[in-house]
């Protein structure tokens, strides 16, 4: 009996979540779980201070479509169907914090790049995912 049935893995669209993914397919194999893939396009907004005087509506359309795409891509690779393939719109801690509990997530997997001084003081996603999730973390290295 495995203590893992549901993993969810947030990934970041990136050449490096293959990393991620791979390390994440193993232990689902292992323990027999159901892999589910997340990934969250934080609001064009947040990035512009909320400040622009214009519609950004169409922009978020097109990076959550080729999120939406990007991450098919990968669930094909890996074998996640498509009901189990996530793409939300958020602050991403908040959003893996939310899916996990909705979903009755056992483990969350991430990517961490293993900050170091300053941008350890400004936190990163992967820490921001450990505090405050309910179930087990993994925060796989990326080299």
């Amino acid at each position: 009996m495995s203590a893992y049935k549901k993993m969810l893995v947030a990934i970041d669209l990136t050449e490096e979540a293959p990393q991620v993914l791979n390390k994440a397919k193993a232990m689902s194999e292992a323990h027999g779980a159901e892999l589910m893939l997340v990934h969250v396009v934080e609001p064009v907004g947040y990035a512009y201070g909320g400040d622009i005087p214009m519609d950004l509506t169409e922009l978020q359309d097109q990076l959550d479509k080729a999120a939406r795409e990007q991450l098919g891509t990968y669930g094909d690779q890996y074998g996640v169907s498509r009901t189990n393939q996530v793409v939300t719109v958020g602050r991403p801690e908040s959003e893996i914090h939310r899916l996990a509990k909705e979903q009755d997530v056992d483990l969350v997997i991430v990517g961490s790049h293993g900050r170091k001084g300053f941008q350890l003081l400004l936190g990163s996603t992967a820490n921001g995912v450990l505090h405050g999730t309910e179930c087990d973390v993994l925060a796989i290295r990326i080299h």
